[in-house]
């Protein structure tokens, strides 16, 4: 993207280089650097504006709001949010209103609002559905899932995670069948049954092994003191 980026800027292609800033900003979030990712999205923000890509623009607000919430600025993120939605909506993006919809429910899940969360993801559920994201709709359930999860509702909590685990099966997401499973063992490791949540955690490190998953060695640390 770095060498993509200059020769984009040398034959004036600024819809490319705009691309190229966010497809940085992207890479840069996706390695837990979101403040190096927003100096990148606010480059390409301002041509897309001018270029007037709305669809591109609504990308990047989203993507700025992402990179805000990994900061834990929550109130920039939903502020980011509320700005790509409506323009979303206005180019007819429903894949990317699901996921901007599913972003503000895990901003009010962080906040300590479970049921402003619930209501945004079961907004974001249905448009994943009809997309025919089954990754996102994945995604969407287990978040359902860790919202009862902490309401105390583990029946409600474990419907949605067994919904998802399906889904993540079917596509071959197995870093995302992880946190799914993970999930579900904290369930049964808080209702006492120590045994079925061993038996989840194995699943889960054995997953984080062929993944090469960053909490390879959480879980494992998990699954020993479960164990013990």
């Amino acid at each position: 993207y770095q060498q993509a980026l200059p020769i984009q800027r040398e034959i004036g292609n600024r819809e490319g280089e705009a691309a190229a800033l966010g497809n940085i900003g992207m890479v840069y979030h996706g390695v837990g650097e979101p403040w190096r990712a927003l100096e990148f999205y606010q480059q390409a923000l301002p041509i897309q504006q001018e270029i007037g890509d709305r669809g591109g623009e609504a990308a990047t607000v989203n993507n700025i709001g992402a990179g805000y919430d990994a900061l834990g600025e929550r109130q920039r993120a939903l502020e980011y949010y509320g700005q790509a939605l409506p323009i979303m909506r206005e180019v007819g993006d429903r894949a990317g209103e699901a996921t901007t919809l599913n972003n503000i429910g895990g901003v009010y899940r962080g906040r300590g609002e479970p049921q402003r969360a619930l209501e945004y993801y079961g907004q974001a559920l249905p448009i994943r559905r009809e997309v025919g994201d089954r990754a996102g709709e994945a995604t969407t359930l287990n978040n359902i899932g860790e919202v009862y999860g902490g309401l105390g509702e583990p029946q409600r909590a474990l419907e949605y995670f067994g919904q998802s685990l399906v889904i993540t099966r079917e596509v071959g997401d197995r870093a995302g069948e992880a946190v799914t499973r993970y999930n579900v063992a904290m369930i049964h490791r808080a209702q006492g049954e120590l045994g079925r949540a061993v038996a989840e955690l194995e699943q889960v490190v054995e997953l984080d092994r062929r993944v090469g998953h960053p909490d390879l060695q959480s879980d494992t640390e998990m699954l020993h003191r479960v164990r013990q």
